[in-house]
């Protein structure tokens, strides 16, 4: 599709929700409705090029590393085999960037459910996707993600990472019991789920809802705490089950020390006080 014609906004671009103002200065460069959502590329002040879908911040230039590394790397780093690796969502490449950071990675399918978001993250957003696109170990399809999950055989990936947006629209089939349980259902023996969790702050009834049906499904899920500047309120949320114990809560050395240099937020370190950063009245919640 064509971006709308016009002149670009300037000025400040907000993403509004529950009575509070999130925006960042800049312009609109691009701006178009795709069979799924309104997509948005921005260009800030602050954070560079950026991409928004149906006016909520999704991803940005100098920011996507707060986001796209803590999604990631508990789970490579804690799964017993990382041959195979889904990604549904993510048309922006970041999440698969990183993953492909890990040599043991074979085969990476990225299933994504709407082209204009890949296209645009292709042409405006490079930096975000590097190298992956090219990757010979990628393989993009443009596609429902859910019936992705559902139609895999039993046992066929190691990680399954779900970058989705927010529970609406396209995304809103990402958060319910019957999707989790596709998604245990595909992992191998040791394998680890990975996804994004909603702000605790901002979003914190979906956030909580989340870790607990997980917990229902796997037997045990983990939240671990952390901030993406763009996001509402800031503080950002990603949980994480797996079929062989909570073994992504200790990261192997040899893999971590493979990528904790190219790193900006993500370390071993890190990754232990996300994890222990529950607030008592999350750890309440959780508990009944």
């Amino acid at each position: 599709m064509a971006p709308s014609s016009g002149r670009p906004t300037e000025g400040w671009i907000d993403e509004i929700h529950d009575g509070v103002r999130y925006g960042l200065a800049g312009r609109v460069i691009a701006e178009t409705q795709s069979p799924f959502q309104r997509v948005t590329i921005i260009e800030s002040e602050r954070y560079g090029k950026g991409l928004l879908l149906d006016g909520c911040w999704m991803t940005a230039e100098r920011q996507e590393r707060h986001y796209h590394e803590p999604l990631v790397h508990p789970a490579l780093c804690g799964a017993e085999r990382i041959e195979r690796v889904l990604v549904i969502g993510g048309g922006d490449g970041g999440t698969a960037r990183e993953c492909l950071r890990h040599g043991g990675v074979r085969h990476l399918d990225l299933v994504e459910i709407d082209g204009q978001v890949v296209a645009w993250s292709q042409q405006h957003l490079p930096a975000i996707g590097e190298g992956c696109w090219s990757d010979p170990r990628f393989h993009l399809t443009v596609g429902d993600g859910i019936a992705w999950a559902a139609q895999a055989a039993e046992a066929s990936y190691d990680v399954v990472i779900v970058d989705g947006s927010d529970p609406a629209g396209p995304a809103e089939g990402l958060f319910n019991r019957a999707f989790f349980a596709h998604c245990r259902r595909i992992l191998r023996p040791g394998g680890v789920f990975a996804t994004q969790s909603e702000s605790p702050e901002a979003f914190r009834q979906v956030h909580l809802d989340t870790v607990k049906l997980l917990r229902e499904v796997f037997g045990h899920a983990d939240p671990l705490y952390g901030w993406v500047p763009m996001y509402p309120s800031g503080w950002w949320s990603w949980t994480f089950a797996a079929t062989g114990g909570r073994r992504y809560l200790e990261p192997d050395p040899a893999r971590a020390a493979a990528v904790v240099g190219g790193c900006e937020i993500w370390s071993p370190r890190w990754q232990r006080g996300a994890f222990e950063a529950v607030p008592v009245a999350i750890e309440r919640a959780l508990a009944h």
